[in-house]
């Protein structure tokens, strides 16, 4: 019984954020997520409350996903490494993950979305200043500002499909930045 309570409360998880991705928050009743599960709108209710707080678990299970999935590639083993994986990290992360993404881009007006993306950006931030600084960068807070803003742009052209020429795109930040020879696949 257990396994099939579980299942059904995945389905509405499943379900809702492809809804939450393709029509936005807004435009996703909780009564077309259960329609899309084949559970009834009261078992939302029950496992999740309302709408709200089903679209915080999906935001927060999604941040700990990415987190737990790609440790190793915000490891700091030297200023070259780090800012090139930094540069590469939108893309594996919407390759990999490409609902939630597409999902947080539709939400980036939401205030709870938004500052669990603050939450999940604000580390690397003084890694990358580091890293600059490493690098002898004159500015290194101005360049880890615009290198931030560049990662923000990226993953949110690639998660909605707007990624047309982003190698030649991410090749000039890698050449602006003497990072294309420290790729590490």
């Amino acid at each position: 019984m257990k396994d099939k309570v579980a299942s059904r409360r995945e389905k509405i998880i499943q379900e809702a954020l492809i809804l939450f991705a393709e029509n936005g928050y807004a435009d996703t009743s909780t009564k077309l997520i259960a329609n899309k599960a084949g559970v009834s709108e009261a078992l939302i209710f029950k496992h999740f409350t309302n709408k709200d707080q089903l679209l915080l678990h999906l935001v927060k299970a999604g941040y700990r996903r990415i987190l737990a999935q790609n440790k190793g590639m915000l490891s700091y083993v030297g200023p070259e490494i780090f800012l090139q994986n930094m540069i590469n990290l939108p893309q594996k992360l919407v390759s990999e993950e490409p609902l939630f993404w597409k999902m947080q881009q539709r939400l980036t007006h939401h205030e709870f979305s938004k500052q669990q993306h603050e939450l999940f950006m604000k580390p690397v931030q003084p890694i990358i200043t580091r890293a600059f600084r490493e690098l002898k960068y004159q500015q290194p807070e101005v360049e880890t500002t615009l290198l931030l803003m560049l990662i923000d742009t990226i993953w949110k052209k690639v998660a909605i499909g707007e990624a047309e020429n982003m190698a030649e795109i991410i090749r000039l930040i890698q050449h602006k930045y003497g990072l294309l020879h420290a790729y590490q696949p």
